[in-house]
Parts: C-alpha cells; structure tokens; sequence
C-alpha cells in the first residue's frame, strides 16, 4: 500500500473514532433505533438463515435487537473469532446463555467459547467509515475483507454504521471488499 494512502487512512480511523464519541447518548440511541427499523423491515422480506453479526464496542451500532429477532423467527446468529492475526475470522453458532470468551487476538470482544465453524449466509459487519461505493474502513486489522475473500459462496455483507461515519472515499486497495449493502440511520444503500 501506498505509504500516503496508507497514513491517510490511519488519520481517518483516528478522526473516525473521536467523531463517534462526541454524540451524545439520546443522539446514539435515535440513530441506533433508525439502524434497527431500518434491519428489521429488511430482514422481515430477506429473512437470512444463519446471521453473522458483531459484538459491539466503541460505541459501534449494536445489533442485538435485530438478532433477537432473527432467532425468534426461527433464524440462527454466529460471532466471529479472531483465530489469530492475518487470517479470517471463524464464525460460531451464538444464542443466550451461551459461554463466552474472550481471546488473545480478540480485543477483550467476546465470542463463543467452542463449537464448529459455520458460514452465514448474512453478514453484518461494523463500519467506522464507508464511501458510496460500499467499502468500508474498518480499524485496520482487515479480517472482515480476509474472510469474505476465503468464503468459497460469500455471504451478503451488510455494512451498518452511523452516517458520520460517511466519507468520499477510503481509498480502496486491492485487498478490499465492498459491501452488498450499505445500513445508516438514513436508510439503506444497495452499493451492488
């Protein structure tokens, strides 16, 4: 990767994260509540099988809500695993109540502690950034893009995030990959 490229966009990250910190809670929970309707009037037409979602942390949108609901329709959630750096993710099946852990490579976010991988069939994946052409910015470790690039059938990817998050572009390298679709508290973008 270009060496400016590269600074810029950890300059974005850095500038990212101290944006989604300054709203305030009702803010948070307005913009949060929008991202749920919005997922929850998707997925009632596009019901997923198997949802991979996302623990949050840093104030990311959290999904739990959505996920709720999957399971009572009779729908199925997994987390990821960090399996170590520079691979994919593995996901495992989650529901309430399950053990949880946290890994050395985990960041302190929690997954199931055992089971087999399985593959979603649906994607949630967080965004810090994102531009019209549905690649994301992530925090730089690049296991969202490893993994979607290892599936042999790749899974829908669902980009959701809060529109402060919204940039021209991330400047995209080889390695990244766009979302399907892209999911703020505006509505939701089919980038593909």
């Amino acid at each position: 990767m270009d060496t400016d490229i590269a600074e810029a966009r950890r300059a974005e990250r850095s500038r990212l994260l101290l944006a989604r910190q300054e709203p305030d809670s009702a803010s948070h929970a307005r913009w949060s509540r929008a991202i749920t309707r919005q997922l929850t009037a998707y997925f009632t037409e596009s019901r997923p099988s198997l949802l991979g979602f996302y623990w949050p942390h840093r104030r990311e949108y959290d999904p739990m809500p959505v996920v709720a609901q999957i399971i009572a329709q009779g729908g199925r959630a997994a987390l990821p695993v960090i399996l170590g750096r520079g691979k994919p993710l593995e996901y495992r099946r989650w529901y309430s109540g399950i053990a949880m852990t946290v890994g050395r490579y985990s960041f302190d976010i929690p997954h199931p502690a055992e089971g087999p991988a399985i593959v979603p069939d649906v994607l949630l994946v967080p965004l810090l950034g994102f531009d019209q052409d549905g690649y994301r910015l992530g925090y730089g470790g690049g296991y969202f893009d490893r993994t979607l690039a290892a599936y042999p059938v790749r899974p829908k990817a669902i980009g959701v995030g809060f529109e402060i998050g919204r940039l021209e572009t991330i400047h995209p390298q080889t390695h990244d990959i766009p979302m399907d679709m892209i999911v703020t508290e505006l509505g939701i973008s089919a980038v593909r």
